[in-house]
C-alpha cells in the first residue's frame, strides 16, 4: 500500500468535494476585485515582509491572482479560465476521488508558496493550474476539446503545448524562477512520476522483446548445419539431415559430410 493510500484511509473523510469549483470561484472573485479596484492584486500577492507582519492570507491568495505572464486576463478569457478550471476539477475528481485531488492541489499550492517565499519569485497559480492539465491528460489523453472554442484538440496535445511553453522558462530564467516552476509541478511528479517511469520501462522492455522475436539470431532453432551454420530460421527453404557422424547438415552439405 502506498503512502497516498494510507493517507486516504486515515484522512479521506476530511476531503472537500468539488474543491476545484471553489478554486475557480476564488480565481473569478480575484479577477473581478482587481478589475473594480486596480492595484488590488498588491493585497493578494506574496510579500514575505507583509506575511511576517501578520498578513498570512498572502500565503494562499497569491495563487488566485489572474495574471498570465504579467498581463491581466480579459473578461472573456477570465470566464473561459474559470469554466475550464471547473471542467478540469470535475473530471479529475471522477478519476482520482475527492481526497486525492485535494492532496494533489494542496501539494502544488504548498510547493508554489514555499518556492515563492524562499526565492522571491511569485509565479502565482497559473503553473499550479497547468499541473491540473497534465494530470487530466494522464487520465483522458484522447479526449477532444475546442481550444479557444474553435480548434479541436486532444487534451494530451494541450498538455504538450503547455510543457513546450514552459521550456523557455526553465532554459533561460534564473534559478529562482526555475525552482518556482519545478515546485509548482512537483505534485505531478509525486502522483504520476512513478507510473510514467514504470510505463516507459515496460514499453522499452516490450520493444526489446519484439526485436528479439523478429531477430532470427535470437530465436531458438531446431536445426543447424554443422558446416555453414544456417538454420531453419535463417534459411526456411533448406532441408536438414543427420549424418553418420551424429552432426546435422543441410541438404547442400550432407554429401560432403558423407564423404568424410
Amino acid at each position: 500500500m502506498s503512502l497516498i493510500d494510507s493517507l486516504e484511509r486515515r484522512f479521506g473523510h476530511f476531503a472537500i468535494p468539488h474543491l476545484l469549483r471553489y478554486v475557480a470561484a476564488l480565481n473569478g472573485l480575484a479577477f473581478v476585485l482587481c478589475q473594480i479596484r486596480p492595484g488590488f492584486e498588491n493585497v493578494l500577492n506574496l510579500d514575505p515582509q507583509a506575511v511576517m507582519a501578520g498578513q498570512v492570507w498572502r500565503l494562499f491568495s497569491h495563487v488566485f491572482v489572474p495574471v498570465v505572464g504579467g498581463v491581466f486576463l480579459s473578461w472573456l478569457s477570465a470566464a473561459f479560465y474559470v469554466l475550464f478550471l471547473i471542467w478540469l476539477g470535475d473530471g479529475l475528481e471522477r478519476a482520482m476521488g475527492a481526497f486525492r485531488l485535494n492532496l494533489y492541489y494542496a501539494l502544488g499550492m504548498l510547493g508554489t508558496t514555499t518556492a515563492a517565499f524562499l526565492t522571491g519569485h511569485d509565479i502565482g497559480g497559473i503553473l499550479l493550474n497547468n499541473s491540473l492539465v497534465f494530470a487530466f491528460a494522464c487520465f483522458y489523453p484522447d479526449l477532444r476539446i475546442l481550444f479557444f472554442f474553435v480548434i479541436p484538440m486532444k487534451i494530451k496535445w494541450l498538455a504538450w503545448l503547455d510543457a513546450f511553453l514552459l521550456l523557455p522558462s526553465l532554459l533561460f530564467s534564473d534559478w529562482g524562477y526555475r525552482i518556482g516552476v519545478l515546485a509548482a509541478l512537483a505534485n505531478f511528479g509525486v502522483f504520476f512520476g512513478p507510473a510514467l517511469l514504470r510505463a516507459r520501462r515496460e514499453r522499452k522492455d516490450q520493444i526489446l522483446r519484439q526485436t528479439a522475436f523478429h531477430d532470427p539470431e535470437d530465436q531458438q532453432t531446431l536445426h543447424c548445419c554443422h558446416i555453414c551454420g544456417r538454420t531453419e530460421v535463417s534459411a526456411p527453404h533448406l532441408e536438414f539431415r543427420v549424418a553418420r557422424d551424429g552432426n546435422e547438415y543441410c541438404v547442400e552439405h550432407i554429401r560432403s559430410a558423407a564423404g568424410r
